[in-house]
């Protein structure tokens, strides 16, 4: 079958499309056939052997797919030809892939497989920082850096389904603000001067930061007392440094948030989460921003577009 390969930590120059075996049905995992797969930022860290996740060289990546079941074991829940968004960290970019059931999803009728493949890494992430580790309450008051991403739009999201009162979008540009607010954000700020926009009107509970950089301080500065910023990660590239005295003297908290590593410590917990989303993924309150798609063929394209940073919404891979 087709796959797309990483064959050297050259970046997206070191994507290869090859013909590997196909998996074969086990008694473990649910065979999926893949029509689409999700773009993420640890795929291009993967291309540099930069990302914590990365095996010897060649392997296929891949972590997010939407597709139909092949073949599941008996007592996965699954049977063949269920619609299935799936986690297989991965393997994800090529024709067929086995998965563990615990990440596999059922995927109702009305979501289509693009926005399935876009959606899980995202908002499991986003859901894990804000509901599980932020611990956000009904009013308040979320700005989220990085906005227009796929972190960050899911942020906007589910901060607005669980009940924050203002979602204040934090975006370098006003084009990618705009989207932001398609997204749900009430408002958008450039982040060259967003702490004095953002404290204008007060200051805030929890900051969703998957950026880093030099902005880090400001967001702390922005925080209430009992406030929580959500380390979230470093798209800018450099991971800040926190003076703990003005967590001490504000009664502030800086929390990290590291989703993937999470279901090896408690089993089920994905499965979980995607069964509290699912009620608002199907109403249309969670729907990804989707950005562009390329054939499985256009692999370094797609993780190049990524790279550039230019584009808006996630980018699929039609397998």
């Amino acid at each position: 079958m087709r796959a797309i390969q990483i064959t050297s930590h050259d970046g997206p120059d070191g994507l290869k499309l090859v013909d590997v075996p196909e998996p074969q049905p086990n008694s473990t995992d649910v065979l999926i056939d893949v029509k689409a797969a999700g773009v993420a930022f640890p795929e291009l860290l993967q291309t540099r052997g930069a990302y914590q996740l990365s095996p010897a060289l060649p392997f296929v990546p891949g972590t997010e797919v939407a597709g139909v079941v092949v073949s599941a074991p008996a007592d996965s829940g699954f049977s063949p030809g269920d619609r299935v968004a799936a986690l297989p960290m991965l393997n994800g970019f090529s024709e067929r892939v086995n998965c563990p059931p615990n990440m596999v999803f059922p995927l109702p009728d009305e979501v289509d497989f693009d926005v399935a493949a876009a959606f899980m890494f995202n908002y499991g992430t986003a859901y894990f920082g804000l509901i599980e580790r932020g611990r956000i309450q009904p009013g308040d008051r979320v700005p989220v850096h990085g906005a227009s991403g796929g972190v960050g739009s899911a942020a906007v999201q589910i901060a607005k389904a669980w009940g924050a009162s203002e979602v204040i979008a934090v975006t370098s540009t006003d084009a990618k603000g705009a989207v932001a607010i398609e997204a749900g954000a009430d408002s958008y700020v450039l982040a060259d001067s967003f702490k004095d926009a953002v404290l204008a009107k007060g200051k805030v509970d929890i900051v969703v930061d998957p950026v880093g950089g030099d902005r880090f301080t400001d967001s702390l500065r922005c925080l209430n007392v009992e406030g929580r910023i959500l380390v979230i990660g470093f798209t800018a590239g450099e991971i800040p440094v926190v003076k703990v005295n003005r967590l001490l003297l504000n009664n502030i908290s800086v929390v990290g948030v590291s989703w993937g590593d999470y279901e090896e410590l408690i089993p089920n917990h994905t499965k979980s989460q995607f069964t509290a989303m699912l009620p608002h993924l199907k109403s249309g309150a969670l729907k990804p921003i989707l950005g562009p798609t390329f054939p499985l063929e256009q692999a370094k394209e797609a993780i190049l577009a990524l790279e550039s940073r230019q584009h808006t919404g996630k980018i699929v891979l039609h397998v």
